[in-house]
């Protein structure tokens, strides 16, 4: 039913300032969830084992949606086979001022400068304590996106991600290191390769001291701007101390094939845009950690035909967003599908 009166959701929606709208759409979604007989996934279209995991499909919803994991239960009741919650930070933070949100509806695009506004991680560990006590996310693989708040310096940045995995470990499928937004200042600077190895293996001891036998998986998402020596030393790190996957890639600060009034603003372009250059990075990545190790391909992916393309480059699962938006749920009905 959500899916036949989407488009006439999405232009009410649309005709109000796009944070808002953002809002109104989490409230939705949580008041969804909180339905007795709403459940994630349970009829296995098309699995796939991935990190040690089972999912049940192979879209997943991107992180930046719900930041503080207040709709997780509702989105997963939507067919995602993984929801993946934050970008959250230890200490609540507010972000960057308003307007920090821009819809590009000619584009299929969104621009961005959030600023990893976030309630913190004990909020969080709350509410995800809840969603674990109800058991209502069935199959649905629940993952979660960590960053540093903006104040902690970026020699200290690796004592903000380990106090994240400790806090949110017991409650997560799987963790994801949130290291390539541009819109928190230096962040990108820890996909260099010296400050990579240092914050992960921190990272890694963290997760050490506070897993069971069976160790979760922890992935790095990468940034869609980086250049062919960046991409070989991030491999080589990835490779050397066995990091679990990649998500390729997070919002670029590019403007590739928008209108020139878009070029000045300031954040990350998502959608239609940063397709070619996801694919191109998947691509890359493949290349370079070899067939096995997981790539979860993010990045303009609106349609069968697009997800089709990021599997073929070497994807192992995907991640919507910005095609979520403008779509809704027929579009992540019609990607649970994919079997190849």
């Amino acid at each position: 039913m959500l899916s036949s009166i989407y488009p006439l959701l999405r232009q009410s929606l649309f005709c109000l300032p796009a944070e808002t709208s953002h809002h109104l759409t989490i409230d939705a979604l949580a008041a969804l969830g909180a339905l007795p007989f709403v459940t994630g996934v349970t009829a296995r279209r098309a699995p796939i084992d991935c990190m040690g995991l089972k999912f049940p499909n192979r879209v997943g919803l991107a992180a930046g949606l719900d930041k503080d994991a207040r709709a997780a239960e509702g989105l997963a009741s939507l067919g995602f086979g993984h929801v993946e919650v934050g970008t959250v930070t230890p200490l609540p933070q507010p972000g960057n001022p308003l307007p920090r949100l821009f819809r590009l509806p000619e584009a299929g695009a969104i621009v961005n400068r959030m600023g990893f506004n976030s309630e913190g991680v004990n909020a969080m560990v709350r509410r995800l304590a809840g969603i674990r006590e109800r058991g209502r996310l069935r199959d649905t693989k629940l993952g979660i996106n960590l960053g540093k708040n903006k104040d902690t310096p970026g020699e200290e940045a690796y004592l903000d991600y380990v106090r994240g995995l400790e806090a949110v470990y017991p409650y997560a499928d799987y963790l994801t290191l949130n290291l390539s937004s541009p819109n928190t200042p230096g962040l990108r600077a820890l996909q260099s390769e010296e400050a990579l190895r240092g914050l992960l293996s921190e990272v890694l001891e963290g997760r050490e001291r506070v897993s069971g036998p069976a160790k979760k998986p922890v992935v790095v998402k990468i940034a869609p701007d980086l250049v062919g020596e960046d991409l070989d030393a991030i491999a080589r790190v990835i490779l050397e101390l066995g990091i679990d996957g990649i998500i390729a890639t997070n919002t670029t600060i590019t403007r590739p094939n928008v209108d020139a009034r878009w070029q000045a603003e300031a954040g990350g372009l998502s959608g239609q845009p940063l397709k070619p250059l996801s694919l191109a990075m998947v691509r890359g990545m493949r290349e370079r950690l070899g067939p096995d190790l997981p790539i979860i391909g993010a990045g303009g992916i609106a349609g069968t035909t697009d997800a089709q393309a990021m599997l073929a480059a070497g994807a192992t699962l995907v991640q919507v967003y910005t095609g979520f938006i403008y779509r809704g749920p027929i579009l992540v009905q019609e990607l649970a599908a994919l079997s190849v």
